[in-house]
Order: structure tokens, then C-alpha cells, then sequence
């Protein structure tokens, strides 16, 4: 069964964490659309890429153009089988849009999978959806949803994920291998692998395409009921 899914973007959101999941989903054969408020198809998104470098936080470098390709006011929630929300600076702004928490409560009250990563939780916190469901984070975000009443589930290394019904959370990409397996099988898909190792020979300035863009071969299988 086909499959159909919405990520909510927004400028400067984390470019590892939109763009892994995007081309990850595609190569899945997951329709993907990619919205942002006030914005329509064909219009750019920029993103960031946060890394941690020693500092107190993490520092921010430019990312990618990111091209939305579905008209956020024509979105209808009930059409689509799952939810991705990245973090970066968007979530901050994401998080006081009206339009945008309304589209969230959809997704919660139907009962249909929600991936959530890093600071995309101020959302789920700032939609009141997220009361009595177990959330993990990035660290910071943890007295926003325990003020949303979550039940907090400190992580204890940026790869955490965390998985209680219909919402998925992470607190970094480095979770990425066991967020997206989380989210598949939610959308009613099974990922089977052989514990095999690939290695890429690279040198700088190397596209992203090149680095993230391959489809899933071999004995990696993804299937739906």
C-alpha cells in the first residue's frame, strides 16, 4: 500500500534532519511532501546544519535551498498517513502559528504516526497534544514539554529515541538509524538487513546527493502491508 506523508519546514530548520528523511522516505517509496507556512509549491526553504564543535551550543552553518513542493493552506491532514517535524531555528517560530498546531492536533486525534526530532518538540509542546505520552528531546526542550505535561524521558546520549503511540522522538540525527526504522514501522512498513558495511571514498566539497542520496539495495527491504 502506498503511503503518503507531510514535513513541516521552515527556514533555518536542521538540514540533516529534513534532508536524510526526505530521500530516505522517497527511496522507501513513501510519497513525501514538503510544506511550509505561507508558503507554495516551487517557493525555497533554506537550512542550517547544526554541529557540535566544543562550544557551549552548537554552532550553525549554512545549509541547502530546500524546495517545497506542496501549498501549506491546501494541505488536508486526513490525506496523509504520517507527520515529520525536523528541528533547527524553525520550530521556534512553527511553534506560535495558529495554522500550524491545528495541523498537529489533526495528526494526534487520529491517531497517526508523528516523528518529532530534536527542538521539533517545541511543537508537539506548544500544541497541548502531547499530555500523558512519553517525549524525549534535545535537553533544552525538556522543561517545555514537561510544562505540556508529557511524561520527559531525559536522554542519555543524542542518538535517543523514543516511541509511545502515535508520537516518534529523537533527540538528535545521530538517532536517525533507529528513528527512521521506528517511523516505517509505524506507517506499517518492515526494514530487514544483513549487517552489512559499505565504504565511501570521498573528498571535499563532494555533493550531498552523493553522500545521502542512495537507494536502498541488496538485502535492505522495505515492504507494506
Amino acid at each position: 500500500m502506498a503511503k503518503s506523508i507531510l514535513i513541516l519546514c521552515g527556514d533555518y530548520m536542521e538540514n540533516y534532519e529534513v534532508m536524510v528523511l526526505f530521500q530516505v522516505l522517497l527511496a522507501y517509496g513513501v510519497s513525501v511532501h514538503i510544506v511550509f507556512p505561507g508558503k507554495k509549491t516551487g517557493d525555497v526553504c533554506r537550512t542550517a546544519v547544526h554541529q557540535c564543535l566544543g562550544h557551549q551550543t552548537y554552532s550553525e552553518s549554512r545549509g541547502h535551498n530546500f524546495t517545497v513542493n506542496a501549498t501549506f493552506d491546501e494541505v488536508d491532514a486526513s490525506k496523509y498517513d504520517g507527520l515529520v517535524i525536523p528541528r533547527g531555528r524553525a520550530p521556534k517560530y512553527l511553534a506560535m502559528n495558529e495554522s500550524v498546531l491545528d495541523l498537529v492536533c489533526k495528526f494526534f486525534s487520529s491517531a497517526k504516526p508523528i516523528a518529532s526530532i530534536c527542538h521539533g518538540q517545541l511543537i508537539l509542546a506548544a500544541s497541548a497534544s502531547v499530555r500523558g505520552w512519553k517525549c524525549t528531546a534535545y535537553p533544552t526542550v525538556g522543561p517545555a514539554l514537561i510544562a505540556a505535561r508529557a511524561h520527559w524521558v531525559e536522554p542519555e546520549t543524542m542518538s535517543a529515541c523514543v516511541i509511545d503511540g502515535n508520537p516518534i522522538t529523537a533527540a538528535t540525527y545521530t538517532g536517525h538509524p533507529g528513528f527512521i526504522q521506528f517511523f516505517v514501522k509505524a506507517l506499517g512498513g518492515t526494514i530487514t538487513g544483513s549487517n552489512k558495511w559499505i565504504l565511501f571514498l570521498c573528498g571535499d566539497l563532494i555533493t550531498y546527493q552523493t553522500r545521502h542520496g542512495l537507494h536502498p539495495q541488496g538485502n535492505l527491504q522495505v515492504s507494506h502491508a
